[in-house]
C-alpha cells in the first residue's frame, strides 16, 4: 500500500498528471468562486432590520450587516468543506487519464482498458461526491463531540469512501461492474486502509486538492497489484 502511494506521489510531476492537476483544479477553483460570487450577490438581497429598543427611541440596524458578515464567514467555511468534494468530481472526469499515464509507466504490457463515456464519468464522480458531502455532514456533530477523536473519525469515514469509490472506478476500466463490487470486497481490508491514509491529506488545506489524483494513480497500482496476484 505504502509502495503504491509512493509510486504515484512520484509520478506527480509526470507532464501528462500535471496537465490534468492544472485542469482540475483550475475547474475546481473557477466553480467555487462562481459559487461564492453567487451566494455574495443573493446576500444583496438581504431585507434590511431595524429593532427600537423597548421604552427608547433608540433604533438598532446593524442586524443585516452582522448577518452578511456571519453568512460570509459561513460561505468561505463551506467553500473549504467543499473543495475536496468539487476536485473529485473534475478528477473523476479525467480518470481514464490518470490511469492510462500509470499504465503506460508501470505496467505497459496491458491490452487497453475499457473507456468510459462521459455519461457514466458524470455520474459516478457527482455520485461520489454526493455521499462524501452527505457522509462528512452526518459526521459532522460527531466531530463536534469528540473534539480530540475528531480526526482520527474523519480519516475513517472518508477512508472507506475514498477506498469505496476509487477502487471500484479503477476496476470498471477492466473488469464488469460485478467483478468489481466483488474485488473491492475481497480486498475490503486494504482497500480501507489505503483510502485512510489517502484521506489525511484531506484535512490539510490545498494539499487536499492534489489527493484525489494521488487516490486515482495509487489505487491503479493497488488493483493491478493485487489482480497479478491472484493470476
Amino acid at each position: 500500500m505504502l509502495e503504491a502511494i509512493a509510486k504515484a506521489l512520484a509520478q506527480v510531476f509526470d507532464p501528462r498528471f500535471l496537465g490534468i492537476l492544472v485542469r482540475s483544479l483550475l475547474l475546481t477553483v473557477g466553480l467555487l468562486a462562481a459559487l461564492i460570487a453567487a451566494a455574495i450577490w443573493a446576500l444583496g438581497f438581504l431585507p434590511e432590520v431595524t429593532f427600537t429598543l423597548p421604552f427608547t427611541d433608540l433604533s438598532v440596524t446593524f442586524f443585516d450587516e452582522v448577518a452578511a458578515g456571519l453568512s460570509i464567514v459561513l460561505i468561505l467555511v463551506l467553500s473549504a468543506f467543499l473543495m475536496f468534494p468539487m476536485a473529485a468530481i473534475f478528477v473523476g472526469f479525467f480518470l481514464d487519464e490518470v490511469a492510462d499515464a500509470v499504465e503506460a509507466r508501470h505496467f505497459p504490457h496491458l491490452p487497453p482498458a475499457r473507456r468510459q463515456g462521459w455519461g457514466e464519468m458524470l455520474r459516478n464522480g457527482f455520485s461520489f461526491a454526493l455521499v462524501l458531502i452527505l457522509a462528512n455532514a452526518a459526521a459532522l456533530i460527531i466531530y463536534l463531540l469528540s473534539t480530540a477523536l475528531a480526526p482520527f473519525i474523519f480519516w475513517i469515514v472518508n477512508g472507506f469512501l475514498l477506498g469505496r469509490e476509487y477502487i471500484e472506478l479503477v476496476a470498471l476500466r477492466r473488469m464488469t461492474p460485478p467483478e468489481a463490487k466483488a474485488f473491492r470486497r475481497k480486498h475490503l481490508i486494504g482497500v480501507w486502509t489505503m483510502g485512510a491514509l489517502l484521506a489525511f491529506p484531506l484535512s490539510i488545506p490545498i494539499v487536499n486538492l492534489v489527493a484525489p489524483l494521488v487516490g486515482v494513480a495509487a489505487f491503479v497500482h493497488f488493483y493491478h497489484n493485487k489482480a497479478a496476484a491472484a493470476r
